[in-house]
This record gives C-alpha cells, sequence and structure tokens, in this order.
C-alpha cells in the first residue's frame, strides 16, 4: 500500500484546510486510517483516525469539535477537514493504515504511512 497526502499549506489561524489521503497499490476498505502529526522538535502523535468502515471516529481531545476525519472506500481515499486552525496545530501530517477494524492511537501499530504535508498556521 502506497499513500500520498496532500493539501497541506501555510493559512492564519481562524482558517481551514482539507488534507487528502489517496492510498494506491491495494484496497484499503479494510483497513483503518489515521492521521498523525509532528511538531518541529517533536514526536509525532496522533490526531484522528477512522475505522474501516467509516462507522466509527476518533480524535485527540485539542481537535475535538474542530476537525473532521471522514474515507471514501470507493476513491481510496481518506480526509481531514480541519477547522478554525490554530498555531498550535503547525507540523508535518502523515496519514497512515492499520490492517485492522479499529484503529489504534499508537503510530508504531500502523502498517504503512504517507510522505506528510506540511500544514503551517500563523498567529
Amino acid at each position: 500500500v502506497q499513500l500520498q497526502a496532500s493539501g497541506g499549506g501555510l493559512v492564519q489561524a481562524g482558517a481551514s484546510l482539507r488534507l487528502s489521503c489517496a492510498a494506491s497499490g491495494r484496497s484499503v476498505g479494510n483497513y483503518a486510517l489515521g492521521w498523525f502529526r509532528q511538531a518541529p522538535g517533536k514526536e509525532r502523535t496522533f490526531v484522528s483516525a477512522i475505522s474501516w468502515s467509516g462507522g466509527r471516529t476518533y480524535y485527540e481531545d485539542s481537535v475535538e469539535g474542530r476537525f473532521t476525519i471522514s474515507r471514501d472506500n470507493a476513491k481510496n481515499t481518506v480526509y481531514l477537514q480541519m477547522n478554525n486552525l490554530r498555531p498550535e496545530d503547525t507540523g508535518v501530517y502523515y496519514c497512515a493504515a492499520h490492517i485492522a477494524v479499529v484503529p489504534p492511537p499508537e503510530a508504531s501499530k500502523y502498517n504503512y504511512w504517507g510522505q506528510g504535508t506540511q500544514v503551517t498556521v500563523s498567529s
């Protein structure tokens, strides 16, 4: 499975961005999908995840209510709609796939990773 993330950019606080992650190589319809971010000098941390069917979604506390994860299995793509962005949301955002129904919050448990897309939020 190859994952290609896109949609990052430089925005002001309060703006919105929509990240996309397209999978290729095989269908990810049976995979849980997640988004992680890594700020400069910090570890990669969990942001959001979605079960294989899309019926369950999970969010890190600081993004709950501002970010929305979704997936389109027909397009083999997962999205992250980010609203009301804050400077602390700045980082490289990575998408990842996990071979299971329910996505774990631990980055180490994900089987496949995309290359990352930079999100920079200015104050």
